[in-house]
């Protein structure tokens, strides 16, 4: 991330950012949030940025804010896509704290904006299949939590390899596409094969590593194969898990590295974090622009109120 892309007007000018987050969302003009009228729309011009329905039946009055995750926010918009933008740039994550100094706003509201900017990048619905024929899905699992030897003594649960106190989870990888990871309550056949059977084209290769739980579900794939960790085994052929590593070390030395501590309530925002900018990662010609962009893009339709976020 370079000094020439926090120096755009839209992170300093709140007019700018306005314009901004109006293009990402409406970007062939207002759309009522209340009624979804679009064109019968106009703006108060004693007012910038507020909008009023002309649609007899609603007849409200709306700002680009309402109807997504800055509803009722206090803090100006330019700082919202500040903290986007900060947040999508870092490959292993930004901390509130050093949002709260960068933004100029309380510890509290930067961990706040942080997982509201997180919930946006959460899918609403559910997705397509991964894979499918001749396609090969990489499936593992890794233990996400704070170092034992981090943490007071009697707070340890844990020593060596392991769960070790930790909480697991669940990982596909499309071999040439997306990641998708879930936190699960306990790594077994059934809770594994729920997430496989929902996930992943039966039409596709499946890819992991000896655990006794795949043994069952891989049968239900057009072909499965699995590589020996315990023995030293990596790679055999076509056979490994690597794809899915790589991302584990991202997402570890993110969790590890920035935030320190992930409780058990929000770690599934924390996935969506690193999923999505796996998902939208230099290597596939994104910028640190286009990634804050498409993450803004999911900001509509949903809503995170402080009081059903505490505890993180």
């Amino acid at each position: 991330m370079s000094a020439a892309d926090l120096s755009a007007a839209r992170f300093h000018n709140e007019e700018a950012a306005r314009k901004f987050l109006e293009e990402i969302r409406w970007p062939d003009g207002p759309v009522c949030p209340h009624c979804g009228s679009i064109g019968k729309v106009y703006e108060n011009a004693s007012k910038p940025g507020v909008y009023r329905c002309a649609e007899p039946e609603c007849r409200k009055d709306f700002t680009v804010k309402v109807g997504t995750l800055f509803e009722r926010s206090h803090v100006p918009v330019h700082k919202w896509l500040l903290a986007t933008h900060l947040l999508m740039a870092g490959k292993n994550g930004v901390s509130a704290h050093e949002l709260h100094r960068m933004l100029g706003v309380t510890y509290k509201t930067a961990w706040f904006m942080a997982h509201r900017i997180r919930e946006a990048l959460r899918p609403m619905s559910s997705r397509r299949p991964m894979g499918g024929n001749g396609r090969t899905i990489e499936a593992d699992e890794a233990y996400i939590g704070g170092k034992e030897a981090n943490k007071h003594k009697n707070k340890r649960q844990g020593v060596g390899g392991g769960a070790g106190g930790k909480e697991p989870v669940f990982a596909l990888v499309e071999r040439g596409g997306a990641v998708r990871s879930f936190h699960l309550p306990t790594v077994t056949a059934r809770t594994l094969r729920a997430v496989l059977v929902a996930q992943v084209d039966r039409k596709s290769f499946l890819m992991t590593d000896e655990h006794g739980a795949y043994k069952m579900v891989g049968q239900e794939y057009a072909g499965h194969e699995a590589v020996r960790h315990s023995t030293g085994e990596y790679v055999r052929g076509e056979a490994h898990t690597n794809t899915l590593e790589n991302y584990f070390s991202i997402l570890k030395r993110g969790i590890t590295g920035t935030y320190h501590h992930v409780s058990q309530q929000h770690l599934k925002r924390y996935l969506a974090e690193f999923d999505f900018r796996y998902n939208e990662r230099m290597a596939l010609g994104i910028t640190d622009a286009e990634r804050a962009a498409k993450a803004l893009a999911g900001i509509e339709g949903k809503r995170l109120t402080y009081g059903g976020s505490q505890a993180g």
